[in-house]
C-alpha cells in the first residue's frame, strides 16, 4: 500500500462520541465525500485554538467498507497545545473540515512475520493494521504497552480479537516491556511497525541499529508532541528577520514563528520529514529533540532542529549551552530554512 498524501478537503459530521479509556475519546465521523481508509491512514482536521484555525492530524482507528464512517480516538493531553481540548469538546451533530484519508504509514502486505508495537494512545495507528493482518491470516504479534489498564483504549476488545497474538505490558503491574527481549525475537523477514511516545521509539530505533537489523523493516508513526522534557516557555530569535518570539508551552516554535509573520517551510508537522529544519547558531539551555528525522549523533550535536515539534528547555542532562544564560526562559537563535 503506497503512501498517498494528496489533500482532498471536505466536511464531516460528528455522529458518535464515547469514552474508551482514561482521557481517551472515541469520535465517529460521517464524511461528505466517503473514501475507505487503508491501515495506517490518518486524517487532517481544521480546529480552532484561541480563535485561530490550525491543522491537526489523527490516525484512523477504524473505517467502514464504504468509507461512510471514520473513527478516530483522541487523548486529552494534560500539556495539550489546545487540539485535544477542542476535540474532547466536540458534540454530536457538529461539523468539521477534514481531509479524505491520507497515508504515510502504509502496511506492506506479504512479509513473513509482523511485530506491531503500540505505546499508549499509539494504538490508534496500529489497531486497524492488526485487524487487517488477522483477516489475511498473517503471522503477526501485537504488543501493547501502557502505564495502566484504565488508560489503554480498546484493550478488552483487542484481547478478544487477537487472543494469544496480543502481548500486554502494563507499567503499574510491573510488566513493563523489555525492548532487548522483544527485538531478540526479530529475525530476517520480520517487519516491525510502531507508534508511541518518543522515548519508546527512540529506544527501539537505537537497539534496532545496534543489532544491525534491516532498516527498511522498521516503520513508525509519531505523535509529534511527546518529548524527553515537559514543555516550557522559551524565546526564539531570528536575526535575519529581525524577530524575537516567545514560544509558550501550548504552541510549537513553527506555529509561533508563523504567528509572527515568518514564512516557514514545513510538511508533516510531526518531526518526520525534516522540511522545517532550522540551523541553531546560539543556544542558552538545550534542545528537546522530539523528531524521528535525526540520528542520535545529530541530536547530540544540536546544531539543527525540527521546529515543528522540537523545543528548547532551560536545563537537562547533556544539554548544549554555548551562550550566557539569563535563567528562565531558555533562548535559541536560529537561521530559518
Amino acid at each position: 500500500m503506497a503512501a498517498t498524501n494528496i489533500e482532498v478537503w471536505q466536511q464531516a459530521t460528528v455522529v458518535h462520541r464515547e469514552q474508551v479509556a482514561e482521557g481517551i475519546l472515541r469520535i465517529e465521523l460521517e464524511p461528505d465525500m466517503p473514501k475507505r481508509a487503508e491501515p495506517g491512514s490518518h486524517i487532517d482536521l481544521i480546529i480552532s485554538i484561541n480563535g485561530k484555525d490550525v491543522k491537526r492530524s489523527y490516525s484512523v482507528v477504524e473505517t467502514s467498507a464504504d468509507g461512510n464512517r471514520l473513527v478516530i480516538s483522541v487523548l486529552r493531553a494534560p500539556l495539550s497545545r489546545g487540539g485535544s481540548i477542542f476535540m474532547h469538546d466536540l458534540q454530536i451533530g457538529q461539523r468539521l473540515n477534514i481531509t479524505q484519508p491520507l497515508q504515510n504509514f502504509p502496511l506492506r502486505v506479504g512479509a513473513e512475520r509482523y511485530v506491531l508495537l503500540a505505546g499508549g494512545v499509539g494504538i490508534t495507528a496500529i489497531l486497524n493494521m492488526a485487524t487487517v493482518l488477522k483477516k489475511l491470516k498473517a503471522n503477526y504479534t501485537l504488543v501493547y504497552v501502557g502505564r495502566s489498564r484504565s488508560a489503554m483504549a480498546y484493550l478488552e476488545r483487542l484481547q478478544q480479537l487477537h487472543g494469544e497474538r496480543l502481548q500486554v505490558h502494563v507499567d503499574d503491574e510491573g510488566s513493563s516491556l523489555h525492548i532487548p527481549e522483544l527485538l531478540a525475537g526479530v529475525t530476517d523477514g520480520t517487519e516491525l511497525y510502531m507508534c508511541g511516545p518518543i522515548r519508546l521509539m527512540d529506544t527501539v530505533r537505537r537497539d534496532w541499529l545496534q543489532r544491525e537489523l534491516e532498516l527498511s523493516a522498521l516503520r513508525y508513526e509519531t505523535f509529534g508532541n511527546s518529548g524527553w522534557y515537559d514543555p516550557e516557555e522559551f524565546i526564539v530569535r531570528v536575526p535575519k528577520l529581525g524577530l524575537e518570539v516567545t514560544v509558550p508551552p501550548g504552541r510549537s516554535m513553527l506555529e509561533a514563528l508563523e504567528d509572527a509573520g515568518a514564512q516557514m517551510m514545513f510538511d508533516c508537522r510531526k518531526g518526520e520529514c525534516g522540511l522545517c529544519e532550522v540551523r541553531v547558531t546560539q543556544l542558552s539551555g538545550g534542545i528537546d529533540h522530539r523528531d524521528v528525522f535525526y540520528s542520535e549523533r545529530q541530536k547530540r550535536q544540536s546544531s539543527k532542529m525540527n521546529c515543528c515539534v522540537s523545543r528548547v528547555v532551560s536545563s537537562g542532562t547533556g544539554l548544549r549551552s554555548d551562550a550566557p544564560s539569563s535563567g528562565f526562559p531558555a533562548v535559541v537563535t536560529i537561521e530559518p530554512n
